[in-house]
């Protein structure tokens, strides 16, 4: 099966988020079971030149959208074992970062009818194109509507992939209607207008064959009106056709016994786990202490991901016989009230304000709890890696942190971290105390931690999932449907 996977960002090329992790490490896990799976993603000014060498020219030709026609590179190269083909317009795409730019419009219209024209001059023909995010959510709606009758694209189905419903690439009718060359009859509330605006991100949820998302209970929240982003209508006409499928971690990346940031290399071993700890808190200027619990956060220092809960009960926190480490940058309100605690609790709170992934991994080792209580996170990898490193999570219960970590139950001895339903500072806080006080019984927390390392977060089970949903379509070909419905 061949699968041309359409990006905005990928790894190790370019990243602004947890897309590139997704779209870097699916292709690979889809590889081992058989399928040919490539990434075609814009050539941003920000890839690396050593990356840039490794690959050739494909093509060049011109790419026709609206009044305008457009010059486009076509370059290919094998990444890790990913075939990568970038898309080069010095026009659109050599700027520092990604996106921000008040012509994200005109940029990402015209990848979106690159790929479709590029499939002329690939070496491979596609069985599916798998869309991921509003960047690319413009392909499904071409594929059946200019390129419906292209030979090129003649029976080639669509999966789209929607990472965090929030951000849908909404721009004004009039100007998606030029750059598409589209007439009234397309910004219809059935097609692409949304609100008296035009969404790129409806291209995929009106037009894809099928709809993925990650995880099975965002699939299900976004369907409601609290996180659907005024389209939970459309996602529940299109229930039947979306998915949630967890993301998963590179744990070949990710192995606490091969990670050269560690002091001691270790497994499931509490002992060897703890020597990190100590080697962590004398890296901080931390009282060494294999006793006290040490909770880890790793994050955007932002409200969705729980911020303010964190910070409120904060001060209580640090009353008791614990230790914080604090590693993300975001609003100010978040990082001035990191900095005052690290102030006032010298010897038991410590922030780094920005990113460091070497310790970020070392918090990951080094501690015992790990908290992530988002107000809402489609999937989350972090509490993912902190399962891998044996750090216990403690989450709300949304999203893909309700679908990974499950609440420690006493009378079964079932459960992998601790969780809370309502979003509200007192349940948070019952819930850390809940989990500081069976941090403190050694075997009911080494049973805690032995649960951890049972389940499989690594991308075997995701690709399984999308191999699943990739041959209902491909072996199918039910052959072309009437596109739109009616909603």
């Amino acid at each position: 099966m061949n699968i041309l996977m359409a990006t905005s960002e990928a790894n190790p090329l370019a990243k602004s988020g947890g897309l590139a992790d997704v779209a870097g490490a699916l292709p690979k896990a889809l590889k081992q079971r058989g399928a040919d799976a490539r990434i075609i993603m814009p050539k941003y000014e920000e890839i690396s030149e050593s990356y840039i060498q490794q690959f050739e020219k494909v093509a060049e030709f011109q790419v026709s959208f609206g009044w305008r026609s457009q010059y486009c590179g076509l370059m290919k190269a094998e990444i890790d074992g990913v075939v990568f083909y970038l898309i080069d317009n010095e026009f659109y795409f050599r700027r520092r970062g990604l996106y921000g730019y008040g012509d994200d419009a005109e940029r990402f219209v015209f990848f979106c009818f690159a790929v479709m024209e590029c499939v002329r001059y690939l070496d491979f023909r596609p069985d599916l194109v798998h869309c991921h995010d509003w960047q690319a959510g413009l392909i499904p709606f071409l594929l059946k509507t200019r390129y419906v009758n292209d030979p090129g694209w003649a029976g080639v189905k669509s999966v789209f992939t929607i990472h965090n419903l929030m951000y849908q690439g909404i721009f004004g009718i009039d100007l998606l209607k030029e750059l598409l060359g589209a007439g009234d009859d397309m910004f219809t509330a059935d097609r692409l207008e949304f609100e008296g605006a035009a969404s790129c991100l409806k291209g995929g949820l009106v037009y894809a064959d099928k709809l993925t998302t990650v995880s099975d209970t965002y699939a299900k929240e976004i369907q409601g009106w609290e996180y659907g982003e005024r389209l939970d209508g459309l996602l529940r006409y299109r229930s039947g056709d979306l998915t949630g499928i967890v993301n998963g971690i590179d744990t070949e990346l990710f192995d606490p016994m091969n990670d050269a940031a560690l002091h001691t290399p270790y497994r499931s071993s509490l002992a060897r786990k703890r020597k990190n700890k100590l080697s962590l808190q004398a890296e901080l200027g931390l009282p060494e202490s294999e006793e006290t619990p040490l909770l880890g956060v790793v994050s955007r220092l932002v409200e969705p991901k729980g911020l303010d809960l964190i910070t409120s009960k904060l001060d209580q926190l640090l009353q008791e016989d614990v230790q914080v480490v604090v590693l993300g940058a975001g609003e100010k309100q978040y990082e001035d009230s990191m900095n005052w605690f690290a102030a006032i609790y010298p010897h038991k709170f410590k922030v780094w304000l920005g990113y460091n992934d070497r310790l970020a991994r070392r918090i990951y080792a080094g501690s015992d709890i790990f908290l992530m209580p988002s107000r809402f996170e489609p999937c989350g990898l972090s509490q993912l890696l902190a399962l891998r490193y044996r750090s216990i999570p403690l989450v709300r219960e949304t999203g893909g942190l309700k679908d990974t970590v499950q609440s420690y139950n006493e009378m079964t001895g079932e459960g992998n971290g601790f969780s809370f339903t309502y979003y509200n500072a007192d349940d948070y806080w019952y819930t850390l105390k809940r989990a500081l006080s069976f941090y403190r019984d050694e075997e009911v927390w080494r049973k805690i931690v032995d649960n951890a390392g049972k389940e499989d977060y690594s991308w075997n089970r995701s690709a399984k999932a999308y191999m699943a949903l990739y041959e209902q379509l491909v072996v199918s070909r039910k052959g072309t449907e009437q596109w739109p419905v009616t909603l």
